[in-house]
């Protein structure tokens, strides 16, 4: 897990660790850069307190799947971190 970050999220927003994009195919092809997708799934590094009366239901350690283009991405300290509503995402793994 990451260290604490010194950033927090409002209302309904996640920050969202992506997982590193895959290196290789189940058949072990090696993927080239230029063909690498973007990842889909991340570990939720931060979470805001939740709407007044819908609280959040994922929280900070949860594995989740994401919708494609979801999010913003940021870099905070020299890491790269996605934010988007809990909306965006689709479930937790």
């Amino acid at each position: 897990m990451a260290k604490k970050l010194n950033i927090t999220p409002l209302h309904d927003r996640v920050i969202v660790k992506p997982a590193p994009a895959e290196e290789k195919t189940a058949g072990g092809i090696i993927i080239p850069d230029t063909a690498k997708e973007k990842p889909q799934r991340g570990t939720v590094v931060a979470a805001g307190p939740g709407k007044k009366d819908e609280p959040l239901t994922v929280k900070s350690g949860d594995t989740v799947l994401y919708g494609k283009y979801s999010g913003t991405e940021i870099t905070i300290e020299g890491q790269d971190y996605l934010i988007m509503r809990e909306s965006d995402i689709l479930a937790i793994v």
